[in-house]
C-alpha cells in the first residue's frame, strides 16, 4: 500500500463508509468535482461544488491540516479519478475518490440535496474518546490544578531533557506495573511526544478504573518545564 500511495494512484472510500461518517458525525471534506449546474440540482449532502477544471486554482481553500480526509467524487468513478492526483499531490494522504460516483450514490438510494452547495472548506477534527482538549491540559498545568495529575509516559532519557513541572513520569511500557504510583483520587492527564503512546497509556489506566485522559497532540517540552503543544497533522 505505501508504494501504491507514493505512486499517486487512486485510492477508494465506498459509499456504505461515506453514509456511516455522515451517520456518525465524523468528519470529511467531500468535493463534488462535477459542473456546478449538475451540484446545484443534486449532490450528496454536505459536498462542496468545485468543478474539475476549478480544482488546481482552489488549493489555498482547503484544509491545513494534511491528514484531513478529502473524498473527491464526479458522476462515476473515472470521473473522479483523474483529478486525485492533483489533492494527493498537496500532501493531503488521505484522499480518497469515491467509487461509482454520485450515479452509484443515487442507485444505493442514500440521502441527497439539492441547491447550492456550501462554498468553504471547513475540517475539525473530531476528537478522539478520552482525548483531553489542549486548551484543559494547559489550564490544569499552568493553575497548578490539585484535581488533576500528569503523567510523563515518554522515555526515562525524553524526560530528562526536560519535563513539566510536578508531573510523574512512567514510560508508557511500565505504566500497567507501575499503577500504584498514581493517585487514586485525581484525574489522570497523560501526554507523550505525539499522542500515539499516550493513547496506549490511556487505554491500560481505563481498564483499570483510572480517571484518565490523554493528550492527542504533539508536545515539546524543554528543561524548566517550559512546553508548547501543536496539533497533530
Amino acid at each position: 500500500m505505501p508504494a501504491w500511495k507514493k505512486a499517486q494512484k487512486p485510492l477508494y472510500s465506498v459509499s456504505k463508509s461515506l453514509k456511516k461518517n455522515m451517520d456518525t458525525e465524523t468528519p470529511v471534506v467531500l468535493i463534488d468535482i462535477r459542473d456546478g449546474e449538475s451540484a446545484k440540482a443534486s449532490h450528496i449532502k454536505g459536498a462542496i461544488s468545485i468543478p474539475g477544471d476549478q480544482l488546481a486554482a482552489a488549493k489555498d481553500r482547503f484544509p491545513s491540516i494534511k491528514s484531513a480526509p478529502v473524498i473527491l467524487y464526479g458522476d462515476d468513478t473515472a470521473a473522479a479519478e483523474k483529478y486525485f492526483s492533483v489533492v494527493r499531490g498537496w500532501g493531503y494522504k488521505n484522499a480518497t475518490v469515491l467509487k461509482g460516483g454520485f450515479a452509484g450514490w443515487q442507485k444505493a438510494s442514500l440521502p441527497t440535496a439539492t441547491g447550492e452547495t456550501a462554498t468553504d472548506i471547513v475540517y475539525v477534527p473530531k476528537p478522539k474518546a478520552g482525548s483531553v482538549p489542549a486548551e484543559m491540559f494547559a489550564k490544569a498545568i499552568e493553575t497548578k490544578d490539585e484535581n488533576v495529575v500528569i503523567l510523563d509516559v515518554r522515555t526515562d532519557e525524553e524526560a530528562e531533557e526536560g519535563m513539566i513541572a510536578g508531573a510523574i513520569a512512567i514510560p508508557a511500557e511500565e505504566v500497567t506495573e507501575r499503577i500504584s504510583e498514581l493517585p487514586k483520587d485525581k484525574k489522570v492527564y497523560i501526554h507523550c511526544s505525539t499522542g500515539i503512546r499516550a493513547e496506549m497509556a490511556f487505554i491500560s489506566l481505563k481498564e483499570k478504573g483510572i480517571d484518565a485522559s490523554f493528550l492527542d497532540a504533539n508536545i515539546k517540552v524543554a528543561q524548566g518545564g517550559k512546553y508548547e503543544i501543536t496539533a497533530n497533522e
